[in-house]
């Protein structure tokens, strides 16, 4: 199985989810909502031991949720990571930006869910470059959050 595209990794976990008579409730599960994160990263194959988990706590369905990385967000970020950085080439974040088209169009991360007396427990897979891509974004984000603090400031000392 590639570490860079887990699309053989679903294709599994459909089948086991499956395979424990569970149904998968297409959804992805927000921080705004309670949830206790499972602790597997010692164990690649810790998705298993949730999904019977799961069976056991006597949940109906998981949620399943899965983000593939589209080349249109792809160009996007490139866009905005070089107005960031603008007329820099060599900056950091463009760099990243750019080292990230390799992964267009593969699945960099899974999140599974079951809900337990109100808390939903999640397990996340995710690839390195999935990480790295977040990052990216968030550095954005903060970025843009920053030139519009500044901006709203400048407009208030008139």
């Amino acid at each position: 199985m590639s570490k860079d595209n887990l699309i053989s990794l679903k294709d599994d976990m459909v089948a086991f989810i499956a395979g424990h008579g569970l149904e998968r409730l297409p959804g992805f599960v927000t921080e705004d909502v309670p949830t206790v994160l499972w602790d597997g990263k010692d164990n690649p194959d810790s998705w298993k031991d949730f999904v019977e988990m799961a069976k056991h706590a006597g949940a109906p369905f998981v949620t399943f949720s899965e983000v593939t990385l589209e080349r249109e967000e792809l160009d996007a970020l490139v866009e905005e990571a070089g107005e960031m950085n603008y007329p820099d080439e060599e900056a950091s974040e463009l760099v990243e930006a750019e080292w990230l088209r390799k992964y267009a169009g593969m699945l960099g991360y899974i999140q599974l869910g079951f809900v337990y007396q109100g808390i939903v427990i999640l397990h996340e897979t995710t690839t390195e470059w999935y990480e790295r891509y977040q990052a990216l974004l968030e550095d954005i984000e903060s970025f843009h959050d920053i030139v519009i603090d500044d901006h709203n400031h400048d407009h208030d000392e008139d």
